[in-house]
């Protein structure tokens, strides 16, 4: 049996280098601190490694999808599609431009949002839907951009959690009208803090270098309401760095997944399952537990801490259940999404997992009884 001392396996790990350390002083030690060269040589190599013609450089994921749906004028009194198990960052983007978030539930096997579903929430103020490419594995991408082209509505990709991933062998991103990312600390890539939206479409990419920078056309010159979004070089510098190792990083996440495919074996634990055609990066690695499994999951979380073993639960309320948005009466609009609230939980999956910690989190799960 492999002994791990107690504390030492994180849920998440950020993994920084000297070579980080060194491009983000360079940028410091140059007197050149707010968005310059970095920003634009980042956003080039984004742009280029998705596959997209344009890229735009931004403070967080969140400022991504915010600018994203201004950019394709999402206001009030429209309506955005979007599914109810996210991260709440996913609706929120949605409410900060006016609009109402209109919540869709997602399917049991991958917990992606259900194309079947999408039609049945339409009506004549949808604008948009929001498809989550969740933990790191795309969304039935032509599914729901069949329903989007019939019904002539945008699509923006939430890919906040899914830098590297591909779908029928390209990358997401550049799938939909807009890609929004995020390189928050714990991402498989981070800034720190950061976020990018990518596009192919040279108009949207001119509308959101406005609405990132306070609406300004030329210096002084506002003509539309913007915001103060911009990407600093420090995190550009930390970002370029991050993006050359992004495969090596994605490459490691999916080696542990399929580790834990093979070994973990207790009765009542469901393993994540890839849709055909995908190549998920699992930036979160996500079992659910069924009735046939000896504990609750805050009995078998807190075991898990007893052993060293950190955990997280991604998320506890569905959200269409959280209190801003909960108007509900009558039966459960979205009921898979809040079965799986109550039923799933993240196993580390980080790139600085060895094979013996691994082994050890195999073997303490498996003895659960």
């Amino acid at each position: 049996m492999v002994r791990i001392l107690v504390d030492t396996i994180p849920i998440a790990r950020p993994v920084i280098g000297q070579e980080e350390i060194l491009a983000v002083t360079e940028v410091l030690e140059s007197g050149m601190l707010a968005a310059g060269e970095r920003v634009a040589l980042f956003e080039q190599k984004f742009g280029d490694y998705c596959g997209t013609t344009h890229a735009i450089a931004l403070n967080n994921g969140t400022a991504a999808l915010h600018a994203a749906l201004l950019a394709i004028d999402i206001g009030p009194g429209d309506e955005v599609i979007v599914p109810s198990f996210s991260f709440i960052a996913t609706a929120t983007a949605v409410s900060m431009c006016g609009a109402k978030p209109v919540f869709v539930d997602v399917d049991e096997q991958y917990f992606m949002i259900d194309p079947a579903r999408i039609e049945e929430r339409i009506t004549e103020r949808t604008r948009a839907v929001i498809g989550v490419h969740l933990f790191g594995q795309p969304f039935d991408v032509d599914a729901v951009k069949k329903v989007c082209d019939s019904r002539n509505l945008k699509l923006i990709e939430d890919a906040a959690q899914a830098h590297g991933a591909t779908c029928n062998n390209a990358k997401v991103g550049g799938l939909g009208n807009l890609g929004c990312f995020s390189f928050y600390a714990t991402k498989n890539m981070s800034t720190g803090e950061g976020g990018m939206v990518t596009t192919n479409d040279r108009a949207l990419a001119d509308r959101l270098r406005l609405i990132i920078n306070h609406g300004q056309k030329e210096k002084y010159l506002h003509t539309r309401l913007g915001y103060n979004y911009r990407m600093t070089d420090m995190a550009a510098a930390l970002g370029i760095v991050q993006l050359k190792k992004l495969d090596k990083f994605n490459l490691r996440r999916r080696k542990n997944a399929e580790y834990y495919n093979t070994n973990l074996t207790a009765k009542g634990l469901v393993l994540p399952k890839v849709m055909p055609g995908n190549n998920p990066v699992y930036h979160q690695y996500v079992v659910r537990l069924t009735e046939e499994f000896p504990m609750k999951r805050d009995e078998f979380q807190g075991y898990l801490k007893t052993k060293g073993i950190g955990s997280a639960v991604h998320y506890p309320i569905p959200i269409h259940r959280q209190p801003m948005y909960d108007t509900a009466t009558g039966p459960d609009p979205c009921p898979v999404s809040t079965k799986l609230s109550a039923s799933v939980l993240s196993l580390p999956v980080h790139p600085l997992l060895d094979q013996k910690q691994l082994a050890y989190i195999c073997d303490t799960i498996n003895k659960v009884r």
